[in-house]
């Protein structure tokens, strides 16, 4: 099958691409039913708004990440393909729409996210809730992650997705503190580390994760890791950033599999109940392993015993 490198849409990298970033194309049965899904029922999905190198893979075991709120964020990440500007209505009939996708998709897992919706005096919460709400009353069966903004920090916006008691809640942190502003610009790296500690203690499994290769220093990244577990977060992916136009910050760095695994144990060392780390890695990355409790760490274990084998 033919290969894609996912860099070549972009600008020339000021560092060599690594053999190791290349992903299979679309393709297959799966794929065509799920994108035509989508197409149907006129749904935004952050595989593509994202640019997402795994597309390919989920889409072709019949998995999508589903955007609501529309495709239009009121925030200009550095790194974030998905458009900024103003957003159109809110779409009501959204969350239904999302429910019926899902169970035409007859998946076992499914994941929301959305982009930020500042302008709206609630932040988008309401249709977070009326989304996760819907699916469940359609898909009583269906696992559920929802991968959310951080709603300025506002306690009754957060309390909303808690009491809609979705089986994992994750919030990502995206870089480290010292390039907070320069990545994710109207975020704060602390107001996210207290998102993820009030959703800790509204008895949610968080989720949070990071990208390489924007500048970042190793023991930042290490600090980043023992920050989101002393705020007690559960799972953590950790993965390459890759530019997505000319416009976006450009990648300093590729950081090599081998750091990656070492992340991954100093992760597991910090107490986190699942880290999920490799160039690929997307926050959505396998997320049907991360709603149960103990099973990344006997994967680790598995990972570190083969490892050792062959070396």
């Amino acid at each position: 099958m033919k290969e894609l490198n996912i860099l070549d849409p972009v600008v020339e990298q000021k560092v060599k691409k690594p053999d190791w970033l290349r992903v299979r194309l679309p393709i297959g049965e799966s794929y065509k039913h799920v994108r035509s899904l989508v197409d149907t029922h006129k749904l935004h999905t952050i595989c593509e708004s994202g640019n997402c190198p795994n597309m390919g893979e989920c889409w072709g075991e019949g998995t999508a990440t589903f955007m609501i709120l529309g495709n239009i964020c009121t925030r200009s990440c550095g790194f974030c393909a998905v458009a900024t500007g103003r957003p159109e209505a809110v779409d009501y009939d959204e969350p239904q729409r999302v429910a019926e996708a899902i169970h035409l998709m007859k998946v076992k897992h499914a994941v929301l996210t959305s982009v930020d919706r500042d302008e709206l005096p609630d932040g988008g919460s309401t249709i977070w809730f009326n989304t996760i709400k819907a699916v469940k009353a359609l898909n009583p069966t269906t696992t559920l992650e929802t991968l959310i903004p951080d709603f300025k920090g506002i306690e009754d916006q957060i309390q909303r997705i808690i009491e809609a008691s979705p089986e994992v809640v994750s919030h990502n942190i995206e870089t480290v503190e010292q390039l907070t502003r320069k990545v994710r610009i109207q975020a704060k790296y602390w107001r996210s580390m207290e998102v993820l500690r009030k959703l800790k203690k509204g008895g949610m499994r968080t989720k949070s994760g990071i990208m390489l290769g924007l500048g970042e220093k190793k023991e930042e990244v290490i600090q980043t890791i023992k920050d989101l577990a002393d705020n007690g977060v559960d799972v953590i992916t950790i993965g390459q950033y890759l530019q997505p136009t000319r416009k976006h910050l450009p990648v300093q760095r590729f950081v090599h599999p081998d750091e990656f695994f070492e992340y991954k144990e100093i992760g597991y060392k910090a107490g986190i109940d699942y880290v999920e780390s490799g160039p690929l890695v997307r926050s959505s990355y396998h997320s049907e392993r991360h709603v149960i409790p103990g099973y990344g760490i006997k994967q680790w274990e598995q990972e570190k015993s083969l490892r050792n084998t062959v070396n």
